[in-house]
């Protein structure tokens, strides 16, 4: 996939979930932690009204291990 689609929060934790994330706690401001017990990574996503940057989820996607294909999926 060469452009990552514009996704909002519920759609980014939507994703999160189907591979096995979970919410962990919050972080500063509107942020929270998820956490995959299974591999033990954790990631950060801003619970912000509108599209999350591609920027901020090509980082979000970075910190599952995934690829984005496999994110998306």
């Amino acid at each position: 996939m060469s452009r990552l689609p514009s996704l909002k929060y519920r759609d980014v934790v939507a994703c999160l979930r189907r591979h096995g994330f979970e919410y962990l706690r919050p972080g500063k401001g509107s942020h929270e932690f998820w956490i995959n017990r299974r591999t033990g990574k954790i990631t950060m996503v801003a619970c912000h009204p509108g599209d999350i940057p591609r920027g901020t989820l090509r980082a979000i996607i970075a910190q599952t291990g995934l690829s984005a294909d496999e994110f998306l999926e």
